[in-house]
This record gives structure tokens, C-alpha cells and sequence, in this order.
């Protein structure tokens, strides 16, 4: 119990991945502006004017505010629902790959292990592709040199890993190590990798509407100038106070939909890519050391560290 009284405080008082960065100065502009009215009303101005309270019901304010963080929490979880899936088609195919093409050669099993860390190389490129960042060495290990530097000068990267793993794909299956059947279903899960990324890219190259989010601050700035008015003949000295107490709740909800609404940055709050693609790599190298040493005529499969 007293664990969770000590984390309940420490995530109250934490000041990483809050938004209070973003929101300070609006709170401290609030809290000036609310004690100037509380000042001119001290001197006996005519500055309280609880009439403005209807010129924006705290309601519609509100529901503007909740609709704007409902669509941001909605890209969130759409961009966390096309990573779990790109995760899981990556863990199918990859173990597809591993215990369904044979060996021939020699090299057959260097050239399935090079294919399965081009499916992590394929999640790395996706997410450098959506931070809008260059291809750079975290790739280097994952794929041969000639691949390697070729994917450097590539528009969309996480396509070109998506074609060389097709390609290899064929490849298997015009050997013979690999039938029909067992091609389509891979490629279909290569199709949804595919379909991930441009999931992902959807949500990032579609933000919100321009005219919505600017009438929404200036609703917002308006809302926050006539507070002042509403409630200084109540409060008085207090104005300045519970006006920055108002600005940091409104201003804060605000903040939040433009932090959640693009999540594949480094933003606290942003997804951890970085994380899941090295968890991938893990289940890969796992995977990796795995050997198929028996079929059964059903087509089962047992396994034993190799």
C-alpha cells in the first residue's frame, strides 16, 4: 500500500511527459492578466462583468475540447494497433520462413537468416521513414553492404526491404523449397506489413484540420481574457489564481491532443518504437536458434536448441 501511495506521488509530482513545458507561459499570462482585473477592481473599476459568462458556455468549450482529444487519442491507439500487428506478422512470417523453406545448400540457412533480419530491417525503416529521419547504421548489421548502400538513396525505404523479401520469397519458391500454398501465405503476410505502413503513414500525413485547431486557441484565448471579467466581483484577490488554475486545465487538455496526435516522434508520450523493434530483433535472434529436426506426415513440427 505504501508502494503505491509513493508511486501515486511521484506520478503526480512528474514533470517528464506532462505537458507543462508546452502550457507555462499561457498559465503564467492567465494568472498576470486575472490579478491586473483583480487590481482595477480593487480601485473600484468597472471590470467585473459576470454577463460575459455566456458569451462562451464553459459547455461548448468543453465538448470542443473533449472532441479534440478523442481524435487525438484515437490516432494514439490507431498507430499502437498497426505496431502490434506489424510486430505479429513479423513474428508469423519470420517463423514461417524459418520452418517452412528448406535447405538445399549450404548456404540455404545464411540466406534464411539474412532474409529474417531483413524483416526487422523492415521495421526499423518504417520507423525512421515515419520520423522523417535518413537511413543510418542502426541498418547497417541487418542486411548485406550492397543493400545496404543501395537503401540510402531509397524515397521509401521500408518498400524496397518489402520487395527484397518478396523477391527472396520467389526466389525459394522457384528452387522448389518452398510450394504454393505455403508462398501465398507468406506473401499475404508480407501484404500486411505493407498494409501497416501505410496505416502509419495515413495517420502521419494526415493531421488535423488547420481551420479546427486555429478555432480552437482562439476560443480557447478568448475564453481565458473574459474570465477575468466573469469572476473578479466573487473572488477578488483570488482572480489571478484561479485564473491560471483555469488556463493550466484548458491550455493542459489542449497540449495533450497536440502531443498524442502525431505519436511516432520521441516525445514521452510517443510510442516506444525504438523498444519494439528491438524486441523484434530479439524474437528473431531466439528464432535463429531453433532447429526443425522433425516432421511428422501431419506436418508438425518439434523444435530443439540448436
Amino acid at each position: 500500500m505504501t508502494a503505491e501511495k509513493n508511486t501515486w506521488l511521484r506520478t503526480k509530482l512528474q514533470f517528464k511527459g506532462s505537458v507543462m513545458k508546452a502550457i507555462y507561459k499561457h498559465i503564467l499570462w492567465c494568472g498576470a492578466f486575472g490579478f491586473v482585473i483583480s487590481v482595477l477592481y480593487h480601485f473600484e473599476q468597472p471590470v467585473s462583468q459576470p454577463i460575459l459568462a455566456n458569451v462562451i458556455p464553459s459547455i461548448v468549450l468543453g465538448l470542443l475540447l473533449v472532441f479534440r482529444t478523442n481524435t487525438a487519442y484515437e490516432r494514439f491507439w490507431e498507430g499502437r494497433k498497426c505496431w502490434g500487428s506489424l510486430v505479429n506478422n513479423t513474428r508469423n512470417l519470420a517463423r514461417q520462413i524459418w520452418v517452412s523453406i528448406d535447405e538445399i545448400s549450404p548456404e540455404d540457412k545464411d540466406n534464411k537468416i539474412t532474409a529474417l533480419n531483413l524483416l526487422v530491417a523492415f521495421a526499423v525503416t518504417t520507423k525512421l521513414h515515419l520520423r522523417e529521419e535518413a537511413v543510418n547504421s542502426e541498418l547497417e548489421d541487418l542486411m548485406p553492404s550492397s543493400k545496404y548502400i543501395k537503401l540510402k538513396i531509397m524515397n521509401n525505404p521500408p518498400i524496397e526491404v518489402a520487395f527484397w523479401i518478396g523477391d527472396y520469397l520467389q526466389e525459394q519458391h522457384h528452387r522448389n523449397c518452398l510450394n504454393s500454398y505455403q508462398l501465398t501465405s507468406m506473401q499475404e503476410l508480407l501484404n500486411n506489413l505493407v498494409d501497416n505502413l501505410g496505416a502509419c503513414e495515413r495517420i502521419l500525413k494526415t493531421p488535423m484540420p488547420l481551420a479546427y485547431a486555429i478555432h480552437l486557441k482562439q476560443l480557447l484565448l478568448l475564453y481565458c481574457f473574459l474570465l477575468p471579467f466573469q469572476i473578479v466581483g466573487t473572488l477578488g484577490w483570488w482572480t489571478g489564481l484561479i485564473s491560471a488554475l483555469v488556463g493550466f486545465t484548458v491550455f493542459g487538455i489542449e497540449a495533450i491532443g497536440l502531443e498524442i496526435e502525431n505519436p511516432f516522434g520521441y516525445d514521452p508520450n510517443d510510442l516506444p518504437l525504438d523498444a519494439i523493434c528491438a524486441t523484434m530483433k530479439r524474437n528473431i535472434d531466439d528464432l535463429t536458434t531453433l532447429t526443425p529436426n522433425a516432421r511428422s506426415q501431419s506436418g508438425n513440427l518439434t523444435y530443439e536448441k540448436s
